[in-house]
């Protein structure tokens, strides 16, 4: 059977079509080979078919370093790093997070080098070019990237962030470069300058907010509505969680005169979310101003986030009649995914158009809705998507890094110029309580139906 073996890898012909002719007859499988008595260079007849002969490839291997730079990035799974250009890591971790956003990615593709908005100002439309830009070198390359254009571009439209200290440029506040590159956003691609189709950022990241301005000890009461791009998570003694923070976020005090009185009064203001986006921005309110050391000091408490958050209970009434059909069908998917028994609702303030309720065909695809839905609705409900954490005791400090989902499930930490592969569980544990990298920012992506 050995020697068959070996003719094998000769001839191409099988073992079991083999018959090999020796003196007395055909040679068996268990033969004993001492006692066939062959001699050195005696001859033996083989008769059998080959299988096909296998052909070499046309093409031989390519390794990935091979590859052309724009393959590659797409064989590595997610975007590459930024370098640090000095004390940069705040506009790093702010870039690879906002990075993660398609919709914000197609409307920046969509924004001219040449066409100017009205009211848009050069600086403004020289640093959303300079983030398009970036974002692309992001994509298509597998190196690291000096993201120096937009960071003077950042410098020339906020100099703030061009502050110097002996002759270095000092660490800045991750939330602020968040916060105004969001707001240059939001001025130049809902301009001419960007096609109608990209998506506006106030319905990617605008929050609308109602709120109701008491006083208790006059008697007034007035409503007040807003439009921010991001919800206070406040951090005090009695806050561990996410949901706390919001909570006293949305539930404040303020002193004006006022005019029945005469007098400062104060004012209880309660707030509720009027309006929800697709990609909701939670800042904790980690830093305060520390007046006795005159800089901004850091809460280390720890406070837990989590991986799905529903804002539904933070809704206005009016908001939470519309999330409620919405919420039904995607409760009534999932419980169908999970092989759960799904009632169905006969009422028509129960069904969406291009939905499902039967427990026999809502197995839908959450985040794919029928083409015949003319747009996705909110559910109140998000899903984590990327985190911007700091280490340090000082917002002017420190070090800050981001963490991003990728399209996979899998998450990746952007350190400057050094992305790693990260577990989900790591990402529960950037809460904060001691020295380690602690959430500043969260990113929330809207599940819709």
């Amino acid at each position: 059977m050995v020697f068959k073996t070996q003719l094998y890898t000769l001839t191409g012909v099988p073992p079991e079509r083999q018959k090999i002719m020796v003196k007395g007859g055909i040679l068996k499988d268990d033969t004993d080979w001492s006692t066939l008595g062959l001699k050195d260079g005696q001859k033996l007849m083989m008769i059998g078919t080959a299988d096909e002969i296998v052909k070499a490839p046309e093409k031989g291997p390519v390794f990935v370093e091979d590859l052309p730079e724009e393959e590659q990035a797409a064989a590595l799974g997610h975007s590459a790093g930024l370098y640090n250009l000095g004390n940069t890591c705040y506009m790093n971790s702010t870039l690879q997070c906002l990075h993660s956003v398609p919709e914000l990615k197609s409307a920046l593709l969509s924004y001219s080098d040449n066409v100017r908005g009205n009211g848009v100002d050069q600086a403004s439309h020289s640093l959303t070019v300079a983030t398009r830009n970036t974002f692309g070198e992001l994509d298509q390359s597998v190196r690291p990237v000096a993201p120096l254009h937009f960071l003077q571009m950042l410098r020339k439209k906020y100099p703030q962030f061009a502050q110097q200290q002996n002759n270095v440029y000092m660490q800045q506040d991750a939330e602020e470069c968040w916060t105004q590159l969001i707001y240059t956003l939001s001025q130049t691609l809902t301009s001419e300058a960007s096609e109608p189709t990209a998506a506006q950022m106030k319905e990617l990241f605008g929050i609308d907010l109602v709120s109701r301005v008491h006083c208790a000890e006059s008697g007034e009461e007035s409503s007040e509505s807003e439009s921010v791009y991001s919800l206070k998570c406040h951090i005090s003694h009695d806050v561990n969680h996410l949901h706390e923070g919001l909570k006293h976020g949305l539930k404040t005090e303020l002193e004006k005169v006022s005019p029945s009185l005469g007098w400062t009064a104060i004012y209880t203001r309660e707030s509720r979310i009027n309006e929800l986006p697709r990609y909701l921005t939670v800042q904790f309110v980690r830093f305060f101003w520390k007046r006795e050391s005159n800089q901004k000091a850091k809460i280390l408490r720890k406070v837990d986030y989590p991986l799905e958050l529903d804002v539904y209970d933070f809704c206005s009434d009016e908001l939470k009649l519309k999330l409620q059909t919405p919420r039904q069908v995607l409760r009534d998917a999932e419980s169908a995914k999970f092989g759960l028994k799904v009632e169905v609702k006969t009422s028509s303030s129960q069904n969406i158009e291009g939905s499902s309720t039967s427990a026999g065909e809502s197995s839908m695809d959450i985040d794919k809705a029928d083409s015949s839905v003319p747009k996705k609705q909110l559910t109140g409900i998000y899903d984590l998507i990327a985190v911007l954490t700091h280490k340090g005791r000082s917002a002017d400090s420190g070090h800050y890094v981001g963490w991003v989902k990728q399209d996979d499930g899998k998450w990746i930490e952007f350190d400057d110029d050094n992305p790693s592969i990260r577990k989900e569980e790591e990402i529960l544990k950037l809460s904060g309580g001691g020295d380690w990298h602690m959430a500043y920012i969260c990113l929330y992506k809207a599940r819709v139906i």
